[in-house]
Parts: C-alpha cells; sequence; structure tokens
C-alpha cells in the first residue's frame, strides 16, 4: 500500500478515538518512558493496535502512545537495527504532522564522547553527524509533507535549544550542549569509532533520533532533542558496556529528566 494512504489510516485511527490535539510531539527514549506514565487525563494507543506501525522490541519500551491536551507521546521508539527500514522508523513522525503536531522534543540514551561529560549528564543537541550510512528521505518524495531538499542548518530549533538551557539554569542542573552522532548499532561502538566521532566534534553517540529529526525538519516540525548521557563511551574508561547501565542510569536521573522536560513543555 501506498505510504500517504498507510499514514492516513494510521492517523484516521487515533483521530476517531481521541477527544485531544495535542501540538507537541514527545519521544521518549530508554528507560525514560515513566514520563509517559506521570501525564494526568492520558489516553493509550499501543503500537500493535494502530494500523500500519511497527512495533517496539527493546527492553524498557512500552510501545504506546500516551495523548493528552498538549501532547503525544511516544513510550518507546523504533530503531533501524531492530530490523526496520527508516520508513518504518519514522512512521510516527509523519502521522504526528498529520495530527497536528508542531513542535517535537525527541530524548535518546546516548554514550558520552566529549570527556568533560559524566555519566548522568543531560545533553541539549545543538546538532547531529549522520553516520547509519543512509537518510530516511531516500525514496520518492512526500511533497504533501514537504521539499526534495529540505534545509538542515537549523535542524534543533535554536528557540527552543535556548528555552531548554534557561530552564537547565532555573533548575539548577547543569546542562550540557553536544553534538550528538548516529550509528547504526545495535553493537556499541568501538574504541577506536569513538576516536574518530570525537575527532570529527561529536559529543555522544547513539542509534537513534537522528532518523526523526531529519524527518520532522523534512514535515515543518520544530525540534529539540536532549540526550541523557548513560554512560560513557567506549575507550572513554575500562568499564566494558552493556544496556543493563543504560536503563540503570536513566532510573537514577529520571525525576530531574522528567521535571526538565515538563517545565520546557510549558515553556513552548
Amino acid at each position: 500500500m501506498e505510504l500517504m494512504k498507510r499514514l492516513e489510516q494510521a492517523a484516521e485511527y487515533i483521530k476517531t478515538r481521541t477527544k485531544y490535539s495535542p501540538k507537541i510531539g514527545v519521544i521518549l527514549g530508554s528507560g525514560l518512558g515513566d514520563f509517559g506514565d506521570s501525564l494526568e487525563n492520558a489516553e493509550y494507543y499501543d503500537y500493535k493496535d494502530v494500523p500500519n506501525l511497527p512495533v517496539s522490541t527493546v527492553i524498557g519500551h512500552k510501545g504506546r502512545f500516551v495523548v493528552t491536551s498538549e501532547l503525544i507521546c511516544m513510550q518507546g521508539r523504533f530503531h533501524f537495527y531492530e530490523g526496520y527500514n527508516l520508513t518504518e522508523v519514522t512512521f510516527p513522525i509523519r502521522l504526528m504532522k498529520l495530527l497536528g503536531v508542531e513542535k517535537l522534543i525527541v530524548t535518546n540514551a546516548a554514550g558520552g564522547v566529549n570527556t568533560n561529560f559524566s555519566t548522568g549528564d543531560l545533553m541539549v543537541i545543538t546538532d547531529h553527524i549522520n553516520m547509519m550510512g543512509t537518510n530516511p528521505l531516500i525514496g520518492a518524495n512526500l511533497d504533501a509533507f514537504g521539499t526534495r531538499f529540505p534545509d538542515m542548518s537549523n535542524g534543533y530549533d535554536k528557540e527552543m535549544i535556548d528555552i531548554a538551557m534557561k530552564t537547565g539554569e532555573i533548575k539548577g542542573l547543569n546542562l550540557k550542549r553536544g553534538v550528538y552522532c548516529a550509528m547504526t548499532g545495535p553493537s556499541f561502538e568501538t574504541p577506536a569509532e569513538i576516536q574518530m566521532v570525537r575527532i570529527i566534534g561529536g559529543d555522544a553517540v547513539g542509534m537513534s533520533t537522528v532518523p526523526e529529526v531529519i524527518t520532522a525538519n523534512h514535515c515543518g516540525i520544530k525540534v529539540l532533542g536532549i540526550s541523557c548521557i548513560t554512560n560513557m563511551a567506549a575507550g572513554v574508561n575500562s568499564q566494558p558496556l552493556n544496556h543493563a547501565e543504560v536503563i540503570e542510569t536513566t532510573k537514577r536521573v529520571k525525576e530531574k529528566f522528567i521535571d526538565l522536560v515538563r517545565t520546557i513543555i510549558k515553556e513552548i
């Protein structure tokens, strides 16, 4: 079935059931799904029930939309490494556009490349480097969403970055700023790859976010990105990397993260 028709079917499923018209989307990364559980008067839509939507397979991702009057929140995203193509990975972004979303907050768990970072830091993404070897806009352009060649010079909205940084300052949080580098995974990066990322200007590395941000920009959705530095990347210290550490760190910092995101949403 043509992609546009599949998107319209998914949008119609939610539109005919929801009483809300949210303008802000939120994507919650590994271990950060509790934010969605904290929302009041929420509606829940499991991914498996929404037509044409993939299903999240990652531990720690609940796999559902949480919808309120202000937000449509993804508790779990889709990853390239799960075997989905980037059209499937970014399907929810275009779905959000059809539902009326104008601004998007994207969060993720990331490895710290910048040696001035510490585990548990929150980093506001100022830009990204796409090292996934592909792009979600490859193929026929969906003219209904945007131009064939979208500009990415303001991929992360400067006004929302300023709001996030000011909010962090008010909250007494030492927010970092930095460049997020996306690789495919699912294996963690090698020390040599991390050294390369540092040389080319990356401050954090992960396995998501960039396809979603590119697609959001194509759709005309303004983006704010926040990474939770859940571990230091390979070669930064001698510790072996594992996903359990990612989940453990996000549990430790989730309260300040949730408070930060909730306040940013009020400001934007």
